[in-house]
């Protein structure tokens, strides 16, 4: 997928990722390893004079190197890490005051929608949801909206956004644009140079890889926003362990291997189940058949494993199937080494309102598969015995 059609993948993309802020030179031991730096507070020379950090949740030595790569990869100036990705999104509101709106895209993860509808609506600030074209944005916008926040693709239904449209409705009327590139990892998608303020990660997913660490990040080039990031994120407090930044880095060496195994392996998948007598449809961005497929070769290199499809039948039929799953795992999460499938209707997305699930067409027999780094031939032979079971 990352060929002649799509945009090129960066050539020092794993360069970056093994290198970056990762000199031996720079430890006392000359580790080529980051060293896990555990301690929670650092001696200071006298009162409020110290050399660099004074307490590990406003600084610490792991967790900072962590920050500069996905920066770098991310091709911005400034890198924050949480303790969940719904951490940095929380980190986020707190950019905005009461009486504030954000205007959200409408496909979105379950958990973000929860955050805003029914905890930021605590504190006076408000949201509203756009359909997936920019002109739909540039209509709901309102004089008190202070962010727009998108996804793309969008989780489940997996349309694609066009973020340098947005980008520019967002910088004509002095909103920050707020994109989720979870999807993607920076590997396939660059919201930054798009046009995005902000990008944001659960890097519980691609990024980290192996399901072992939940962490969260964001990562910005204007650095009045980057002031307020760091501030918010000491004053707030969200902020990872040192053993899991740690992990991250770890995984992030082989981010641009997987990356393309996943992207590889889902597109044959999907190209699979399209021809399937008990497949409906098949909801993959890399598909020529998919209504944003030109749009997702201008503004990415690729896709990731995540996708969607639609069988025939109904709740029942879609809990047979995930049931009937051997190597395929039954589980939330995504962008793990292993394959997972989930339902969202009744998992990742149960939060969302019932009537705006039946608008986003996230139904009972919307299936969403992740899928993993195992040989392809033995994740189709699951599904093909699993389908049969319906």
């Amino acid at each position: 997928m990352s060929g002649d059609h799509f945009l090129p993948i960066q050539e020092d993309f794993s360069t970056i990722a093994i290198h970056e802020a990762q000199e031996p030179e720079q430890w006392s031991c000359m580790e080529v390893v980051t060293p896990i730096s555990t301690s929670t507070t650092y001696k200071q020379r006298g009162p409020a004079d110290f050399k660099k950090y004074e307490y590990s949740r406003s600084g610490n030595p792991t967790r900072e190197v962590l920050e500069k790569v996905i920066a770098k990869l991310e091709d911005a100036k400034y890198g924050y890490c949480f303790s969940s990705g719904l951490g940095a999104n929380t980190t986020l509101l707190g950019l905005l005051k009461c009486g504030d709106h954000i205007l959200c895209i409408n496909d979105v993860y379950g958990g973000t929608n929860r955050l805003f509808s029914k905890v930021a609506s605590r504190f006076g600030i408000e949201t509203s949801f756009s359909e997936i074209e920019a002109e739909s944005f540039e209509k709901n916008l309102r004089p008190n909206t202070k962010m727009i926040w998108i996804e793309t693709p969008t989780n489940p239904t997996l349309q694609v956004c066009d973020i340098a449209k947005v980008a520019e409705i967002s910088k004509k009327h002095n909103v920050i644009l707020v994109v989720d590139n979870t999807f993607l990892t920076p590997y396939f998608q660059k919201p930054l140079t798009l046009g995005a303020d902000v990008v944001v990660h659960s890097l519980t997913k691609y990024m980290n890889g192996h399901s072992d660490v939940v962490m969260g990040a964001c990562m910005t080039n204007n650095e009045a926003l980057s002031k307020e990031i760091k501030f918010l994120q000491n004053a707030m407090g969200i902020v990872p362990s040192p053993f899991d930044c740690s992990q991250v880095l770890r995984s992030l060496k082989t981010l641009a291997l997987r990356m393309k195994q996943h992207s590889e392996s889902s597109l044959q998948i999907a190209k699979y189940l399209e021809s399937h007598p008990k497949v409906e449809g098949v909801i993959h961005p890399g598909l020529p058949n998919h209504p944003h497929y030109e749009l997702t070769k201008r503004q990415t290199s690729g896709h990731s494993g995540i996708f969607s499809i639609y069988i025939k039948g109904n709740l029942d039929s879609s809990k047979k199937l995930l049931q009937s799953l051997k190597k395929f795992t039954l589980a939330e999460s995504l962008g793990g080494y292993e394959s997972l499938a989930e339902l969202p209707s009744v998992m990742t997305h149960a939060s969302v309102p019932p009537e705006q699930r039946e608008k986003l067409r996230i139904t009972d027999n919307l299936i969403r598969l992740s899928v993993g780094l195992e040989d392809v031939k033995s994740l189709i032979s699951d599904l093909e015995q699993a389908l049969k079971a319906i």
